[in-house]
């Protein structure tokens, strides 16, 4: 596929779109920053700026797209995942103005240039308990995608906006807009430092519902709703399948979720941030487990 990645050279990004090329895909990248990854052509773009998101839709993803001579291809795909990723970089007037006009500008020019997919990065913090002012806990377990999704953050804020604006564009267009509740995204070369606290203080994995995705499994989950047609719109949880501590998961309801309903029964290991829809719709399967 040919396929547009905004932000790839993010933490997430710079995974995710060399996996994406060793799949056979062709990726143009629009950040504001170069990725510089082998293969991929990098597009200087400020996604706040419709005519920079309408150009970089149009755009060549190489010189080499030159020498047909039959004009500039159109996109399969558009992965979004820029933004501006937590809050406390930015003001939180200009978190939420990024996070939402960007991703405006990306549905509106896919779904008016007639690009079939669109799969964008929404968050864990829509449920409201990674960035809440004291503790807050899961209103049941595991959190699946129909758990409630009202965060007092404003980048948890933008997120649950942005899955408003995929829904409406999609029922505009009838596209397959995919939305991704990425949980906390970790690389291969974080566990040596991360594993011991994981281990020694479970507490410190509260905000993430003790959860988390390995960076090579989201690249995975990219690629399984890249080949999965005809959803329409679709939220998805996207987590690796096990819990971020050394803890079970009987364990961890006992010391931290006491009192909290547990809709079914579960493994000894199995996290509380449920991904058992991707796995059913788009056939996701994690192998990277943390330990």
């Amino acid at each position: 596929m040919r396929i547009l990645f905004t932000g790839g050279s993010g933490k997430a990004g710079r995974h995710v779109v060399p996996y994406l090329v060793a799949q056979g895909h062709r990726v143009l990248n629009a950040d504001l920053v170069p990725l510089v990854a082998a293969g991929v052509q990098d597009l200087i773009t400020d996604l706040t700026d419709p005519g920079q998101v309408w150009g970089a839709m149009t755009s060549l993803a190489g010189f080499d797209e030159l020498e047909p001579g039959g004009g500039v291809p159109r996109f399969d795909a558009v992965v979004h995942f820029a933004a501006l990723a937590r809050i406390l970089i930015k003001p939180d007037c200009e978190t939420f103005r990024v996070n939402t006009l960007s991703t405006y500008n990306v549905l509106e020019a896919a779904v008016k240039l007639g690009i079939p997919k669109v799969i964008f990065a929404s968050s864990e913090t829509t449920y409201g308990i990674c960035f809440a002012d004291g503790e807050r806990k899961p209103q049941y377990l595991p959190v699946d995608e129909e758990h409630p999704t009202v965060p007092e953050d404003a980048y948890a804020m933008s997120k649950v906006c942005n899955e408003a604006t995929g829904r409406s564009f999609q029922a505009r267009s009838g596209s397959d807009i995919y939305a991704l509740r990425i949980n906390n995204v970790t690389e291969p070369e974080d566990y040596a430092a991360m594993a011991p606290v994981w281990r020694a203080t479970p507490e410190v994995r509260r905000r993430n519902i003790f959860a988390y995705i390995d960076v090579r499994d989201l690249g995975q989950m990219v690629e399984c709703c890249l080949r999965t047609d005809g959803l329409g719109y679709q939220v998805f949880n996207v987590a690796n399948d096990d819990l971020s501590v050394a803890l079970d998961n009987a364990e961890v309801r006992e010391r931290f979720y006491a009192g909290v309903p547990v809709r079914r029964e579960m493994g000894p290991r199995e996290s509380f941030y449920s991904n058992a829809r991707a796995k059913e719709l788009v056939g996701f399967a994690p192998h990277h487990g943390w330990q």
